[in-house]
């Protein structure tokens, strides 16, 4: 009789032996099927290919939610499912939690495609399908955050309430789909970016990028001031609440500071010394893009007050969500992927020319904004470099998350 513990690992075993391996591998698929949907929206909108397609949920709004609900989101629960327990010496995610946490989450972005196409109650029930997994991940994160024995929690406390943010966020855009109230798309919008996702990325950011760079520079002084933490993200919270209640006349004086923070960081944190090694780099690089993108929310938010005047449109969103939010999200998950499947944390030449690609998709979507006569076709050009990118890095981590580790060790 052959012996279980003998039985040769298959796909499934592998891509749940660790908790990252399939939230990546989903976040990979949904990455690379968000921006080809979008692709088609845009080329038949603009005329650019096609025809207008006419969809059960207002595209803007889909294309929101696709992005900040259903795509950092799962990478953003691999990383902790892996780090919590790191972070304060806490229990292991069982298995069969951060797997039910990721089937559900996927098959909830699935029905809000078919929705899409189909019927929007096929999209309201696959954001409650996803509602269910995170809220899942949430209790497993919570329940390690209150019985671990590590005495320094700041970090988790930080984004455990900004993952309930997210969670409150994503249920106010499942009773807009319901209702068609503006004041619930409105805080879904300002709740999905200023309350769970700065807050999460930046507070990760404040933990590691110190960190990593202590291991691989010499002489490197590790600076980690917590109270500009606490300041910035009382600034983002700020931000947040005048975004609101529609007084952005008067962020500028929120924003000026958390871009000075911002950029004091990066130079406390050595950017410039972190081109030695190129997956400490990519960290850094996508961290500059906090202090420039709040540079421009600052000066947009000026220039209105002082002259009722809107200018840069939707320029500082993009360098917040594709300068810093994905070129985090390449850069973590590149660094996760490496470590925990036993390769070199090593990044080669090709994925380095991958992240530079997502530098030039930040300042293509910048310019259609800047230069409105550009717009539409830099758009489209902008959403293909992002998808081209984005799906070369796919095509070449994906399959790390259903190989076993090449070190031989189990993970």
């Amino acid at each position: 009789m052959e012996n279980p513990i003998d039985k040769p690992l298959n796909f499934r075993d592998y891509l749940s032996a660790a908790p990252h391996r399939s939230l990546f591998l989903a976040g990979a698929l949904q990455g690379v099927l968000t921006v080809l949907w979008w692709i088609f929206d845009l080329a038949g909108r603009y005329g650019i290919a096609g025809s207008m397609t006419f969809w059960n949920v207002a595209p803007t709004w889909a294309h929101a939610f696709l992005m900040v609900y259903g795509f950092f989101p799962f990478f953003i629960f691999g990383f902790l499912f892996t780090t919590y327990p790191n972070w304060m010496n806490g229990d292991k995610v069982k298995p069969r939690e951060y797997v039910t946490t990721c089937v559900l989450m996927a098959g909830g972005v699935v029905l809000f495609y078919v929705g899409l196409f189909t019927h929007r109650i096929i999209s309201i029930t696959g954001v409650e399908l996803m509602l269910t997994g995170w809220s899942i991940a949430v209790y497993v994160l919570l329940r390690i955050l209150f019985t671990a024995p590590a005495e320094d929690k700041r970090h988790a406390r930080v984004t455990s309430v900004a993952l309930v943010m997210g969670w409150f966020g994503a249920a106010a855009y499942l009773l807009w789909l319901v209702s068609d109230s503006p004041e619930l798309i409105d805080f879904a919008r300002v709740a999905g970016l200023w309350f769970f996702l700065l807050p999460i990325v930046l507070t990760v950011s404040h933990r590691m990028i110190p960190f990593f760079s202590s291991r691989v520079l010499d002489n490197y002084e590790m600076v980690r001031p917590y109270w500009m933490l606490w300041l910035m993200l009382a600034c983002i919270a700020a931000h947040g609440l005048l975004q609101c209640f529609e007084l952005i006349a008067y962020q500028w004086l929120v924003d000026f500071p958390l871009a000075g923070c911002a950029l004091y960081l990066s130079y406390r944190w050595q950017f410039q010394r972190s081109f030695k090694v190129s997956l400490l780099a990519v960290l850094h690089i996508s961290f500059a893009w906090l202090g420039v993108a709040m540079l421009m929310y600052g000066v947009q938010s000026l220039v209105y007050f002082a002259s009722g005047s809107f200018i840069l449109g939707l320029a500082p969103l993009h360098a917040l969500g594709i300068g810093y939010f994905s070129g985090m999200i390449l850069a973590m998950a590149s660094r996760v992927t490496l470590g925990h499947s036993g390769r070199p944390l090593e990044l080669d030449r090709f994925t380095w020319l991958l992240f530079l690609g997502f530098q030039a998709t930040a300042l293509v979507r910048i310019l259609a904004d800047v230069i409105p006569a550009i717009a539409p076709m830099f758009y489209v050009l902008a959403a293909f470099i992002w998808l081209a990118c984005f799906g070369l890095w796919a095509f070449k981590f994906a399959p790390i998350y259903w190989r076993a580790r090449v070190d031989g060790k189990a993970g």
